[in-house]
C-alpha cells in the first residue's frame, strides 16, 4: 500500500530530524507529510531541509498556529490528492513509538482504521503523572460510555485510515480539536459500519519540549461527547458494513468472532 505519515509540528526543531530516521528505520517505503505551523524555533525551515534531502519527505506550512485537528483534515486532503492507499496520524514528539508501524502497516492490510491503543493488553502508559492518568482514562470510559464506542482507547492520536474512509467522511464539516477531533473521527468510522482494530502501544510522554494539552482541550473533548448523544445528530453517509474489532473480537451481524490480539 501507498502509505503517507501525517505529523503536525509546532515548535518541535529538536524532534523532527531523529523523528524521521526512525520512521524510515521501521518502514522505510512510506512517506512522511510535515504539516507545520510557522512554528518560531525553525521546525519549518529543518522540514524544508529535510525534504530537500529526501524524495519521501513532503512538507506544507501554514500561516499559524492553526490546530491539530485542521493540520490532520489538511493532511488527509493531501493523502487524497496523491493518491495514497493510508494515512496516518503520528505525534512529532516521540510519544508515538515508530517501533509500532509495522504493526500498523500489516494490520491496515485488512482493516479500514488501526488505532494505537493505551488501553489494550500490552499498553501502557509508563511515565504519566497520576492526574493525566486519570484525566486520560476518565475521558476514554466517558466518551465510550455516553457514545457506546466499542474502542477502549477513543482518544488515541496514533492511527492509520484507508483511503475509502477518508473519502467517506466529510473533512470540511469536522470542527473539533485535540481530544474532541479524535473522538469524532472514530465516532464517524464505527457509525458508518468500517472495521476498527485496536493495537497495543506504549505512549511514553514527549521526549523534549512542552506539552500541547490544556484545560480547553480537556473541556471541548467533554462537550464534544455530550452534544453528540443529546444534540441534534450529525448527518452521517448510510453505513458501508456494520463491523468492528474491539481487543481482539470481531463484531459482525452474526454475533461475536474470536480473532487473534496484535502482540510485540
Amino acid at each position: 500500500m501507498k502509505t503517507l505519515i501525517i505529523i503536525p509540528t509546532y515548535n518541535e526543531k529538536d524532534n523532527l530530524r531523529p523523528l524521521i530516521g526512525e520512521i524510515f528505520r521501521y518502514a522505510p517505503a512510506t512517506n512522511v507529510l510535515i504539516v507545520d505551523d510557522h512554528s518560531p524555533d525553525g521546525t519549518g525551515e529543518l522540514a524544508d531541509e529535510l525534504a530537500k534531502e529526501d524524495t519521501r519527505v513532503h512538507v506544507l506550512h501554514r500561516p499559524g498556529k492553526l490546530g491539530l485537528g485542521t493540520a490532520y483534515i489538511t493532511g488527509f486532503k493531501y493523502a487524497l490528492e496523491h493518491g495514497y492507499d493510508a494515512a496516518f496520524e503520528m505525534d512529532a514528539d516521540f510519544s508515538h513509538d515508530p517501533r509500532y508501524l509495522p504493526d500498523f502497516l500489516r494490520l491496515i492490510e485488512e482493516a479500514d482504521l488501526v488505532i494505537g491503543s493505551r488501553y489494550i493488553t500490552g499498553g501502557a502508559t509508563p511515565n504519566w503523572p497520576f492526574l493525566r492518568r486519570l484525566i486520560s482514562g476518565g475521558g476514554n470510559i466517558f466518551a465510550r460510555t455516553v457514545l457506546g464506542l466499542p474502542v477502549r482507547d477513543c482518544t488515541a492520536g496514533y492511527r492509520c485510515y484507508r483511503r475509502e474512509v477518508l473519502e467517506s467522511i466529510d473533512l470540511d464539516s469536522i470542527r473539533s480539536r485535540g481530544y474532541a477531533f479524535q473522538v469524532e473521527l472514530v465516532y464517524r468510522v464505527w457509525r458508518q459500519g468500517f472495521r476498527i482494530v485496536e493495537t497495543p502501544i506504549v505512549f511514553v510522554d514527549r521526549r523534549v519540549g512542552q506539552s500541547k494539552m490544556s484545560k480547553a482541550i480537556v473541556l471541548e473533548g467533554f462537550l464534544f461527547v455530550l452534544r453528540t448523544r443529546f444534540g441534534r445528530k450529525p448527518q452521517l453517509p448510510s453505513p458501508v458494513r456494520r463491523e468492528a474489532v474491539l481487543v481482539g473480537e470481531t463484531v459482525g451481524k452474526e454475533g461475536p468472532e474470536r480473532v487473534p490480539e496484535t502482540s510485540h
